[in-house]
This record gives C-alpha cells, sequence and structure tokens, in this order.
C-alpha cells in the first residue's frame, strides 16, 4: 500500500468542499469519474489517491485548476462573489485581447502567464487585507 502525503488528503478537501458547496451527491460525482462511490468517500476522505485523468475531469467539471486542486492555488480561500466577479471582468476583458509590451506582441502563453500572475498578486493583497481587517478592524 502506498503511502499518503498531506497533498492527498488537501485534494480529498477540496472535492468535498466543491462537491458540497454544488450539492453533488458522492454517487453523482463517481458517475463523473467512472469510479463507485466508495471510490469517492475514499478520496475525501485522503485514503486514495486521484489519478491524473480524474484531477483533469475535475478540474473541468468543478471550473478549477489542478493547481487548485493540489494546494498550489488557494485563491479561492480568501474572495467573495463580488471580487470574483471584478476580477474576471478585468482580466477577460484586457488580457484576452492582443497584448504588446513596448511593441512586441505577447505569445497565448505569455499572456496566459501575465493573467494568472496578476490574479495570484490580486488574491494576496486581498487576503492580507482581510488578515489585517480582521486583526484590526480597518481597511486601511
Amino acid at each position: 500500500m502506498s503511502k499518503l502525503t498531506p497533498s492527498s488528503m488537501d485534494i480529498g478537501s477540496r472535492v468535498s468542499n466543491l462537491r458540497l458547496k454544488n450539492k453533488i451527491s458522492q454517487e453523482e460525482l463517481a458517475k463523473r469519474l467512472n469510479v463507485d462511490r466508495s471510490s469517492i468517500s475514499r478520496l475525501e476522505n485522503g485514503k486514495r489517491k486521484v489519478s491524473t485523468d480524474e484531477l483533469t475531469i475535475l478540474s473541468k467539471f468543478f471550473n478549477k485548476s489542478s493547481d487548485y486542486f493540489l494546494g498550489i492555488d488557494q485563491t479561492s480561500k480568501c474572495i467573495s462573489p463580488k471580487d470574483s466577479i471584478d476580477l474576471k471582468t478585468l482580466l477577460d476583458g484586457n488580457l484576452n485581447t492582443n497584448m504588446n509590451y513596448d511593441g512586441d506582441n505577447l505569445t497565448r502563453e505569455q499572456a496566459e502567464r501575465l493573467k494568472l500572475a496578476m490574479t495570484q498578486i490580486f488574491w494576496e493583497k486581498r487576503q492580507k487585507e482581510r488578515k489585517r481587517t480582521e486583526k484590526y478592524g480597518t481597511d486601511k
């Protein structure tokens, strides 16, 4: 039996949280992943690893990046719906067009990397602001 890592347990927690938030049963999710319900239960309890194919399906099904499930991208922990809409409007409206830097066009990959970097910077800032507000009761 292979040793389960903390990250495999984190994946299970994220799957469970998203499943419950979206009011999806373990049976329904199991059908999507082509596994039985007990496999979903073991996954959510950190007793089963997720395959690459399953991770891809989960990412598409929940509209989350694989980085989110792997614990690399934790932006959804500190956002509100208003923040999501505002950031999405900014990034989608401005970064999905032909972009250039000092006259040189960016490739699609470079634009996506820029979008990811900007998103991460925004959420780090928001998270710090919220922690400061919780601690001191002020937004500044």
